[in-house]
């Protein structure tokens, strides 16, 4: 394969990804709102590393997006109550049909209870 097809075949990738709805730079993800549903991590995680490199601790109030930037401030508000809790992006996923955001178990708390597993939420990113 020459040098001309492997660039074109990047460039395609790199193009497809970026309209396929990548990640968000920080300018993008200003105002960024979502609405879907919201779970939490399994206590298997504790101390595993996050996408962003650090220890996950389930009593921080962190959280998995797929598309938002590492660090963005995001308000998480429970449809059904509207209790809300602020949290920072240090994580991928969540990888499950409808779900927008997994949230530490903590932060979960804030907002519901653990034994309904998955809410409805709005998700707000804030300004840094």
């Amino acid at each position: 394969m020459n040098i001309q097809k492997i660039l074109l075949m990047a460039c395609v990738c790199v193009g497809l990804a970026a309209c396929s709805g990548g990640l968000l730079s920080r300018d993008d993800a200003k105002g960024f709102s979502q609405q879907g549903e919201a779970s939490f991590y399994a206590d298997k995680f504790q101390g595993r590393l996050t996408a962003n490199g650090e220890r996950f601790n389930q009593r921080a109030q962190t959280a998995a997006h797929k598309r938002l930037p590492f660090g963005a401030k995001v308000r998480v508000t429970n449809i059904a109550n509207n209790k809300s809790t602020v949290v920072r992006i240090n994580d991928r996923g969540p990888f499950v049909s409808g779900r927008v955001i997994d949230l530490s178990k903590s932060a979960f708390r804030h907002i519901g209870n653990t034994r309904q597993g998955v809410i409805d939420v709005k998700i707000e990113v804030l300004d840094h």
